[in-house]
């Protein structure tokens, strides 16, 4: 089947060519088999199934979510209402809240109930514009719970609009009844990741690589296991102080290094020569009340390329717009707004290994279109919220449509 927009302003996107934003004018562009086919047609000789009026709105791509923690059972608005009445992070946790009550949850709902409660969440990343969502598990570090974790994105990746790429996080932290770590860590490598593999659970590894949590020998013998078993690997890194993790990410060659407050520009540096994508997540320095921001300038001068993501995740983020986090990224992270653009599209799409099907408006590219009530690329982080994203289109199939425009 072949599809055709028409009536467009224009459509802006990043151009590997040109390596920079391009705003281009077009007649219309076409879809074939959920992809771009063609994105100026102004002829006749094609026999056109569907016509879609884009009402002389902008076009862009998909926006895609490279980070989050969708896979959760319960909310912490308890822990939240403790945290701005003074509480500090340990407390709660002492208290029977934090990540220990998200484990818990977890670990009590059924597969049928955690599939329930998250494919709710869905239609709000969509509705701001996501159409890619990179979904970790985490909340479970059993092996049942984890491979429960995994089955519900899987079976999410099946039902609902939008594609998700599922990422282990089995490191997240050390569940409460290990003793020992290094039997939790042997545990991992041993049968988590084999089995998960087999299944064909997950496509990433991530792994916690912050003091008190995974140390530097712990990640590289948890990367090794990734690596025997075709995981490619990500990283947390140097979330809470310079561990020197974006240094080791470089070394493993990760796809990404996430959050990067405190990194050093050595491990810059080395992240940029091995390629490894730097992840910027400041939804969540804002929502726990942080004044602290990663600093993307400091980054994109060490020659990293540069990913942002929201960090949806119960604790630390119940953010999912990502025009806000364009926002974000401008006023505390020091991207530009082009910058920023390129950072939940082009770039995002690097950090799951899907440059060459999704982040782009081009001939071949998968057909996830977002359909914009303005004039001009800087009015998306502008106007924060969703409402002049007046549609959203998945494999060339309408989704959203915002009744407001």
């Amino acid at each position: 089947m072949i599809s055709k927009i028409y009536n467009i302003k224009n459509f802006i996107t990043y151009d590997t060519l040109t390596r920079d934003i391009i705003v281009k004018k077009t007649d219309s562009i076409l879809i074939k088999n959920n992809k771009i086919y063609n994105t100026n047609y102004s002829g006749s000789d094609i026999k056109i199934d569907n016509e879609i009026d884009a009402g002389n709105k902008i076009v862009t791509p998909g926006f895609i979510d490279s980070h989050t923690h969708l896979i959760f059972a319960s909310n912490r608005a308890n822990d939240f209402s403790k945290r701005i009445s003074g509480e500090s992070y340990l407390n709660i946790a002492e208290s029977g809240g934090g990540i220990k009550s998200s484990i818990n949850s977890l670990r009590n709902s059924s597969k049928e109930e955690l599939f329930s409660k998250c494919k709710n969440q869905i239609s709000y990343f969509i509705k701001n514009g996501t159409t890619t969502v990179e979904a970790k598990s985490g909340y479970g570090l059993t092996l049942k719970d984890e491979i429960k974790s995994l089955e519900v994105i899987k079976e999410l990746n099946n039902l609902t609009d939008i594609d998700l790429v599922p990422t282990f996080m089995g490191a997240h932290d050390f569940p409460s009844e290990i003793k020992q770590k290094s039997s939790f860590i042997d545990l991992i490598c041993d049968e988590m990741i084999p089995e998960i593999s087999s299944k064909k659970l997950a496509e990433f590894c991530d792994v916690f690589c912050e003091n008190g949590y995974f140390d530097h020998k712990q990640t590289l013998k948890i990367a090794e296991s990734a690596k025997k078993n075709n995981l490619k690997m990500k990283l947390h890194a140097d979330e809470f102080e310079d561990f020197n993790s974006a240094y080791l990410a470089g070394e493993i060659k990760a796809t990404s290094a996430d959050h990067l407050m405190k990194s050093n520009l050595n491990g810059l540096k080395n992240m940029a020569k091995n390629n490894v994508i730097a992840t910027l997540l400041p939804a969540t320095t804002l929502f726990l009340g942080m004044n602290t921001y990663a600093n993307g300038r400091k980054m994109i001068e060490a020659g990293c390329e540069v990913a942002i993501a929201s960090d949806y995740n119960p604790g630390s983020s119940t953010i999912y717009s990502l025009p806000l986090v364009m926002a974000l990224s401008c006023l505390y992270c020091g991207l530009s707004i082009n910058e920023s653009f390129k950072a939940v599209t082009y770039n995002a799409a690097k950090s799951i290994n899907r440059e060459d099907s999704i982040g782009l408006i081009k001939e071949g590219y998968n057909a996830d279109i977002l359909f914009w009530d303005i004039d001009h690329i800087n009015e998306i982080p502008y106007w924060f919220g969703s409402d002049r994203l007046s549609a959203v289109m998945k494999n060339g199939k309408l989704i959203f449509q915002n009744n407001v425009n």
